[in-house]
């Protein structure tokens, strides 16, 4: 490659990698896998290894790829959080090995499994735990200390201790609960998380560490930041000592020769299955501490660490048949039965094929080999048709639900393909989860299993019935005695006194979360008129659209809509109106976009704040923009400001205009 191309490339691979990083670590949200982002960044190194005038500081090869979100406060880490350079072969396992030698005699290594999670620094002082943060960019990270002490493995006091120490680890999801949690999604109708690391670092940064709890996160701890009042001279003794103090630690063994080394990684990818958590790959680490200190650090790594990654497998099976599932919203997902095959360490009988376009572009027929893998180790999925069957005819997709026999319909600009029958018995009781949930009804008491005893019953076939529901009935459910029914009483009662936006979001209208509900209450303060609203007066609230506006209007015109409303207010729900916040202040009618890091407040102050004063907020640029309040590292929000001529204003204006006011 000549130095123009290699250049062209490099600034491509650059932006890219960039890209991938902010979903990867700040929005918790990455679109492909592990492996194709190390291919990419492997490609990097190479171009800049050929071409080093090429390499530029803000390049994915010279620094950790997260940085610090704006949620939490700023920890500085006295030692830095360093990533790891990683190998793909034996060969680059053993050219590691050849530079360690070329600096320090007889190293020894410790081999440790790589628990792909999010990386944590937890401080101590005379036993205390006292502050815990993420990594961020490895110099600056976000202090998560309250969410954090959900984790119950974590010591939250550890007896003997030294007068300071700074414990790294690895907070991860275990696959049991990310089975169990994307279960739980999947049955809502919810976006499903797409792998343990990304599900375990967006729950450990809630900003209400209650919700981190729920998710039932664990930790391994692998290294010693720094101590006071203990001299420590290898990192297997460390280790070892840490795991006396109470905490969990990564089960490591410990060789003298690269061959071992070799041989070790290779028999933890075999038995990774049988873990706990997702791994993906294996560290090797020099032991003496002494000896790391002589081969110090590159700008993104230490020399004396190296990461195996494992590549993803891929195994081919027999398509055996396609199940259809439907979801809260009507969604009709089709669902893979394959013949068991045993993959990275688990056996894979069922995997998603999404929807019917799905199936039409890889032209899967019943009876196919198909090739699968695992993504991020843990959701199967399927690649492609390897091979038809013999006289395999294509799939045709069901025409009617398969739970109520509707017709299902395929909305333009969708995917997915829906039965729009609201009283469909396989949607009832993902619709009644999400009616009752905290956000919505807020019905303490009534979860899943609980509604699916009093649905099989027969005690209810709607939202209308839960509050026809008698103490008798509920007492002699399983599981439940006086005391829990005479509480569940209680809590649906107390559910008749929520306002109508609540009542909105719990109905499950599609296209409407909770802050649509709210907006939309705020416009038409009472059930009735919401019935009588056009699609133009819903589209004309702040924040709505033209596909969110029909969903609304779609509803409240079907007569199944009509007739449920009219029996809530007969059993006594009060739909108790929003009331209407008439806007004012300096800001009103004017449209802010923020970026950048502000010097004294966090951007969802900032955005509060405007929105006191009668301004509202938004995530992009355009032409309606009427000021971008920019702060430090302002990014592409900024240029594209300037180049339509956008009003730019620092905090200090922002706060100068109010003032003035």
């Amino acid at each position: 490659m000549d130095f123009l191309t290699a250049n062209i490339r490099a600034t491509e691979l650059r932006e890219e990698l960039q890209y991938h990083n902010n979903r990867y670590y700040n929005m918790d949200s990455p679109e492909i896998s592990d492996y194709e982002y190390d291919m990419l960044l492997r490609e990097l190194e190479n171009i800049e290894a050929e071409y080093p005038e090429l390499i530029t500081a803000d390049s994915p090869t010279q620094r950790v790829g997260g940085e610090r979100g704006e949620k939490f406060s700023p920890v500085t880490h006295a030692v830095p959080m360093e990533s790891l350079h990683d190998s793909f072969s034996d060969d680059e396992l053993r050219d590691f090995d050849r530079k360690v030698r070329e600096t320090v005699s007889h190293p020894v290594y410790v081999v440790e499994p790589k628990i792909d999670g999010l990386s944590v620094s937890i401080e101590y002082r005379d036993g205390r735990f006292v502050r815990g943060s993420t990594r961020g960019d490895g110099i600056v990270g976000e202090d998560v200390t309250e969410n954090l002490m959900t984790i119950k493995s974590l010591p939250k006091y550890i007896e003997n201790a030294p007068a300071y120490m700074e414990v790294r680890g690895e907070v991860y999801m275990s696959v049991e609960t990310f089975e169990r949690i994307v279960a739980e999604q999947e049955n809502n109708g919810e976006k499903p998380f797409k792998n343990p690391r990304n599900a375990a670092a967006g729950s450990l940064r809630q900003k209400d560490a209650k919700i981190t709890a729920k998710r039932n996160l664990d930790i391994f701890c692998f290294n010693i930041q720094q101590i006071e009042g203990k001299e420590l001279t290898a990192h297997a003794s460390s280790l070892d000592y840490l795991f006396e103090l109470g905490f969990p630690v990564t089960f490591h063994q410990v060789f003298d020769n690269i061959e071992d080394v070799i041989g070790n990684i290779a028999w933890i990818d075999r038995h990774r299955g049988e873990l706990p958590c997702e791994i993906d790959g294996a560290v090797v680490k020099l032991n003496d501490l002494s000896q790391r200190a002589v081969l110090g650090s590159t700008a993104k790594f230490p020399r004396w660490a190296e990461a195996y990654k494992y590549p993803p497998e891929e195994k081919e099976t027999e398509l055996l048949d396609i199940e259809i599932n439907v979801g809260r919203t009507g969604a009709i997902t089709p669902v893979g039965i394959f013949k068991p095959v045993l993959l990275a360490g688990t056996t894979v009988s069922r995997a998603t094929l999404h929807n019917r376009d799905f199936i039409r572009e890889r032209d899967i027929h019943i009876g196919d080999t198909v090739l699968i893998r695992k993504a991020g180790e843990i959701i199967p999925e399927v690649l492609s048709a390897v091979k038809h069957k013999q006289g395999a005819e294509p799939y045709e997709f069901p025409l009617t639900c398969p739970s109520c026999g509707s017709h299902l319909v395929k909305e333009e600009g969708e995917a997915a393909i829906r039965c729009t029958n609201t009283d469909c018995p396989a949607q009832l009781l993902r619709h009644l989860i999400h009616f009752v949930s905290r956000d919505a009804m807020d019905i303490d008491g009534l979860g899943p299993a609980v509604l699916e005893q009093l649905l099989s019953g027969g005690l209810i076939r709607s939202f209308s019935d839960l509050y026809h529901l008698e103490f008798s009935s509920l007492a002699a459910l399983d599981r439940k005695g006086e005391k829990s029914a005479a509480n569940l009483i209680n809590a649906i009662e107390k559910s008749k006194q929520a306002d109508i936006s609540r009542l909105v979001y719990a109905l499950g209208i599609r296209h409407i979360g909770e802050k649509a509900a709210k907006l939309l209450c705020e416009h038409f303060l009472s059930v009735d008129a919401l019935f009588e609203a056009s699609v133009e007066e819903i589209a004309s609230i702040d924040g709505f659209g033209t596909i969110m506006a029909q969903s609304v209007y779609d509803y409240f015109s079907l007569e199944e809509t009509k007739k449920l409303i009219s029996d809530l207010k007969l059993a006594g729900v009060e739909m108790k109106p929003l009331e209407r916040k008439e806007k004012k202040g300096v800001f009103l009618g004017k449209t802010f976009v923020l970026t950048g890091t502000l010097p004294t407040m966090s951007r969802k102050e900032a955005s509060l704040l405007i929105e006191k004063n009668g301004g509202k907020t938004s995530s992009s640029v355009s032409k309606k923009t009427d000021y971008v309040l920019a702060g430090e590292d302002a990014g592409s929000k900024l240029t594209k400001a300037q180049s339509l001529g956008v009003t730019i204003i620092s905090e200090e204006q922002l706060l100068s205009m109010i003032e003035e006011a």
